[in-house]
């Protein structure tokens, strides 16, 4: 009904592993209570730190709940998941890259080779409901699907012992996308750099649908480059919102990011073609430097993803090949059933390998849109970090005893209704029914 409030992902992205950690820090634009890049050069310690970077999104999934005394043992901690119980043996944990709301991301030595691989241990005291340990386990179950991938981030084992459960990964030191596109040697960027960059996305995309998976959460700081190498692979680091669906059905809950998200995804009823929806966002701001749907705030960018069409006049576009225009339009179609799918996309002119994208160096004003956009962008996450940090976990425990007050039908999410009986009925906050429609309507 309506509107979703959550105190876990809502629109934004979500972690997965070594970069693969976004999952559980503040991000920029999403769309929900709980939001979730910093470098320029990528150089290894940058694209270290940035494979755990994060964003949270809006997933309506487990909420994660207290650690509080309650006296009731964790569902993580009387869980067996199945998972070999040798990390120890096997690994030697060293640096820590980054950290998030259930665990940490650290380099590691592989004892046997002296590999060097990311690891994300998470705290089986963290994983308070059912919900959380299901997290985990899909999160496990789709890296183990999508293994072998060129372009995706490798899994190579979990383990787990008495108090965590470690994700072994593959370690990604390229650094972000826009980061290597800002930095080329002599601002040399054309649309050919583009359309190669696209196309590992859009293989991304399709592999994950022939497996029966929606990423939902295609977005340019989910993918990290291998290495520092000028023909590194792209690599897709971020699973955490992703999910398996049987053919015909559709999700109904609104997960991804707010600048990214497709307009099928805010009607409740989406599928695949959502993610080639996001890539095709992604590739307008790869030629252009600029969104194509924005607003200030969430909900003036769901209602132009929803009604507007994207402005393919204004400069640089005038000076952008009329292939990848057309590529872009097939991708941004608002019915999904009309929309190229991944496998189609692949085979267009523009984007394919050996295809007609330009090598001639794109306007200036992309790069400096990009730029900008990348400033934004950040400014915005920093920003929502140090409100996050201002929170100890007693408050944070608190606001979600709060939620789950609120969430009657215990499903993840705050619906309009539910927020409408707490605000007519709960104390302190009893109100009479005019001034709950009144908040409300101006809520959202």
């Amino acid at each position: 009904m309506g509107a979703c409030l959550s105190t876990t992902k809502v629109i934004g992205s979500s972690s997965n592993a070594a970069a693969h950690h976004r999952k559980h820090q503040p991000s920029a634009t999403t769309v929900t209570a709980n939001e979730k890049k910093e470098s320029r050069k990528p150089n290894n310690q940058q694209g270290q730190r940035q494979q755990v970077r994060s964003s949270q999104p809006l997933k309506v999934k487990g909420k994660p709940s207290s650690t509080r005394q309650t006296g009731i043992i964790p569902c993580g901690k009387r869980t067996d998941f199945g998972y070999h119980k040798n990390f120890d043996q096997r690994y030697t944990i060293g640096k820590l890259l980054g950290h998030g709301q259930f665990g940490y991301t650290y380099v590691a030595i592989d004892k046997a080779n002296g590999d060097r691989v990311a690891v994300k241990k998470i705290d089986k005291n963290k994983m308070v409901l059912p919900m959380a340990v299901e997290d985990v386990k899909r999160e496990v179950k789709i890296l183990e699907a999508l293994k072998g991938h060129e372009n995706v981030v490798q899994f190579y084992n979990a383990f787990e012992d008495d108090s965590y459960v470690y994700i072994v990964m593959e370690l990604c030191e390229g650094g972000e996308l826009l980061d290597r596109i800002l930095a080329k040697k002599d601002s040399r960027y054309s649309e050919k750099d583009a359309a190669v960059v696209v196309r590992q996305m859009l293989k991304v995309a399709a592999e994950c649908h022939l497996h029966g998976l929606v990423h939902r959460d295609m977005k340019p700081e989910n993918f990290l480059f291998k290495s520092t190498r000028e023909d590194s692979l792209l690599k897709a680091t971020d699973f955490g919102l992703s999910d398996f669906i049987r053919p015909g059905k559709r999700f109904h809950d609104i997960v991804g990011s707010a600048y990214y998200v497709a307009p099928e995804v805010l009607k409740r009823r989406s599928g695949p073609e959502s993610d080639v929806w996001s890539i095709g966002v992604i590739t307008y701001i790869l030629l252009c430097g600029k969104r194509p749907f924005w607003d200030k705030t969430e909900d003036g960018i769901f209602k132009e993803v929803l009604k507007k069409k994207p402005d393919f006049r204004r400069k640089p576009w005038p000076t952008i090949s009329n292939g990848a225009k057309d590529f872009v339009k097939k991708l941004l179609v608002k019915d999904p059933h009309a929309r190229l799918t991944a496998a189609q996309a692949l085979s267009h002119p523009w984007v394919r390998e050996g295809g007609n994208a330009s090598d001639i160096p794109v306007d200036i004003s992309v790069l400096n849109n990009l730029r900008q956009f990348v400033k934004y962008s950040r400014l915005k996450q920093f920003a929502l970090r140090a409100l996050a940090s201002t929170l100890n976990e007693e408050e944070i425990a608190d606001l979600r005893d709060q939620f789950d007050a609120i969430d009657v039908d215990k499903n993840g999410s705050i619906s309009l209704e539910e927020m409408r009986q707490a605000l007519a009925k709960d104390l302190p906050w009893k109100m009479k029914e005019p001034r709950v429609l009144e908040i409300l309507q101006a809520w959202f």
